[in-house]
């Protein structure tokens, strides 16, 4: 069983009265808010886990008494002081609690998803790390901005110990934002003691490495947490860069209510923290002259605290349940109005250019706009995908990345949350998955969580495909993933013209955009408008019109079927030819039409088969379209195992012009 020493307390210097007071009064709503959602627990009100704040009450008060609304804090699990500090009602912190529709989630987040953006609340995650590099995200957006914001990052020491940690604290220091990093040190993650998991048991020392001022302070001295968080945040506002401050405390009960406690701690070690509690402690040092008229003030923040929550549990079992209807709305943004397309032209330009042309001309317009990604600066991308933007734009909106695609992702996170619209260069679609839970957990789900209130206008892009003997890790797809979840939005051009039409509208979307650009298109020359235009998602392109078969087609793929498709008209086969262009959403109903006219369909995807996009068009055609079916729906896929080098066995393990040519006799033969 673990023990944590309690050393002796050094005494408090005096504050001011007024802020003493007011750092009282915060405490104590936070104290009596959670022992009364601990008593709601142990009563069944409360649905899921409750992570309660006794005891380290001093931290968020102290560094939140220097915020205004729009400074912004990020948060973790343990996030209803962080919330209640911030300045989020009790009321609307318990309605979320007890799943009601008057809470600050609109009950779609309880415990551990409180979000209140209104007042700088801008979530917290029940993930481990995300909050420091969507704090990163906001302080990189007040750097764009220029609007003297600072951003705050709440974690536990648990966190210290995760990836988000490094990467967050390098690129904080390295572009020198204005965020406040916050370690509550409360000595166990969940159930495994500090002690044990960390090789460096100081946290503050840390700073140091990263460039950046680091302090350790007790967390249970709120006037010290006070001070020290005062002078940071004055750092920051003044653009001095990052602090990193670890603030000692612990967790008077359990981890959540109903865990058990004491397998892995002892109740020795909790009655002496409670000792120390940071709220008798700021009482007693105020009122150490046994001042009768200061007592009776701290008595009647005491009174007025307790009034407010009983109030608030009442506000919360009154308050109604959120509709079943609303159950699946907010998972993306509502469609903004299209601009006309132009007339067709005979300019020839390549892929990349084309997307190019269409990010400058949007960069152009919207101040807030930045590309991230590596070598995307002077380099002018893998690419040349930003070629000549640095000049134009300078380096804070094309910025060159460390290597750390989880941490310029989860940055890309909290810059889109706070005003911004960042554009992710990941290079390889390889890459980017180091931060799939970044995009997942949190990019994917930030509009529904907050009910709609926070917008996701971030843009992914990269290359991905096989080609050019890439071997393993440069040439993946994985549109099939991602399409899997909600909230994103999987975009995959196959022509010039559609590559700068969709990444426009990418680049006007609030909602996130996964753009695939596929590796062996990237020099492919075609007709390009020179004049804006935008294509909105889950609208099909019917490339080749066709009487005996349909080919559904995605990215390079559509380029080998337009060939095979000339092949096979000189054999008397008419192959119509339909691209979806964008696989979420995906357009079924002209998939559908064209199929009802052909009666034969065969889906070419060089991505994996199993569990693939081609399985989902297939599945809805057979459930919507079997009348119109005169054969077997077919797929052809790559081969399921990863990409080899060797040229003789990369194409022998993706389709190609005679694959698919040979596959559509196949079909006619059904």
């Amino acid at each position: 069983m673990s023990s944590v020493r309690v050393d002796p307390l050094p005494p408090t210097p005096h504050s001011p009265l007024p802020t003493a007071l007011a750092l009282y009064r915060t405490m104590q709503l936070i104290r009596q808010t959670e022992e009364e959602l601990a008593r709601c627990h142990q009563r069944g009100l409360i649905h899921g886990a409750c992570h309660t704040y006794v005891g380290e009450e001093a931290i968020a008060t102290g560094v939140c008494a220097h915020l205004t609304e729009k400074d912004v804090v990020f948060s973790t699990h343990r996030g209803h002081g962080h919330a209640l500090a911030k300045g989020m009602p009790p009321r609307e912190l318990m309605a979320e609690l007890f799943g009601r529709e008057t809470g600050c989630s609109r009950g779609r987040g309880g415990s551990m998803h409180l979000f209140s953006p209104e007042i700088g609340m801008m979530g917290t995650s029940g993930i481990v790390g995300p909050c420091i590099l969507q704090a990163c995200g906001g302080g990189y957006s007040a750097k764009i901005l220029k609007n003297k914001t600072v951003a705050v990052a709440f974690f536990g020491d648990g966190a210290v110990n995760n990836g988000a940690f490094h990467e967050g604290l390098n690129m904080a220091s390295i572009w020198k934002l204005p965020v406040l990093f916050v370690c509550e040190n409360n000595q166990f993650a969940t159930e495994v003691a500090f002690a044990y998991s960390s090789g460096n048991p100081s946290v503050g020392s840390r700073g140091a490495a990263y460039g950046m001022p680091g302090f350790e302070v007790d967390g249970n001295d709120v006037l010290e947490v006070h001070r020290v968080a005062g002078e940071a945040i004055t750092r920051a506002r003044a653009g001095e860069g990052p602090t990193l401050i670890e603030c000692k405390t612990y967790r008077t009960r359990a981890h959540a209510e109903g865990m058990g406690d004491f397998t892995y701690r002892t109740k020795e070690d909790v009655a002496a923290w409670k000792e120390r509690c940071p709220i008798v402690r700021l009482r007693s040092t105020v009122i150490e002259n046994d001042s009768d008229e200061l007592a009776t003030q701290f008595d009647e923040i005491d009174h007025r605290a307790a009034e407010t929550v009983k109030e608030a549990r009442s506000f919360a079992e009154s308050s109604g349940q959120p509709p079943p209807s609303s159950a699946t709305e907010h998972v993306y943004s509502l469609p903004k109005p299209n601009p006309a397309t132009p007339a067709a032209s005979d300019r020839q330009t390549t892929f990349v250019a084309a997307t190019l042309e269409a990010l400058d001309r949007a960069m152009e317009q919207d101040p807030g706009i930045f590309v991230m990604g590596e070598g995307i600066g002077v380099r002018g991308g893998n690419f040349t995908t930003t070629l000549g933007l640095y000049d134009k734009y300078g380096p804070d909106r094309l910025c060159d990345t460390p290597i750390c695609e989880r941490g310029f992702v989860g940055l890309g996170c909290g810059a889109a949350m706070t005003g911004t619209r960042p554009v992710i260069d990941f290079m390889f679609i390889d890459f980017i998955n180091d931060s799939f839970g970044e995009i997942v957990n949190q990019i994917a789900k930030m509009q529904y969580m907050s009910s709609g209130r926070l917008k996701m206008p971030v843009l992914l892009r990269g290359c991905g495909g096989v080609g050019h003997s890439a071997a393993t890790h440069h040439s993946g797809m994985y549109h099939s993933i991602y399409s899997h979840i909600p909230g994103l939005r999987v975009v995959l051009p196959a022509t010039p013209y559609d590559a700068k039409g969709l990444i426009a509208h990418a680049l006007r979307s609030d909602d996130p955009v996964l753009f695939l650009e596929h590796r062996e298109l990237m020099s492919v020359k075609g007709p390009v408008p020179e004049e804006d235009y935008e294509i909105p998602f889950g609208l099909a392109r019917v490339h080749r019109s066709g009487t005996d078969v349909t080919v559904v087609a995605l990215s390079l793929m559509v380029q080998h079927t337009l060939q095979a498709a000339d092949q096979l008209s000189q054999e008397g086969i008419s192959v119509e030819i339909v691209d979806p262009r964008t696989v979420s959403p995906l357009d079924t109903g002209t998939i559908l039409q064209s199929v009802a006219k052909t009666g034969r369909l065969l889906i070419v995807d060089e991505a994996f088969g199993p569990c693939g996009l081609a399985s989902e068009i297939a599945a809805q055609v057979a459930d919507a379209g079997f009348d119109d079916l005169d054969a077997p729906i077919k797929r052809l896929h790559g081969a399921f195992a990863p990409t080899p080098y060797a040229p003789a066995l990369e194409q022998a393990v993706v389709p190609n012009v005679g694959t698919i040519a040979q596959a559509i006799r196949d079909l006619m033969q059904e």
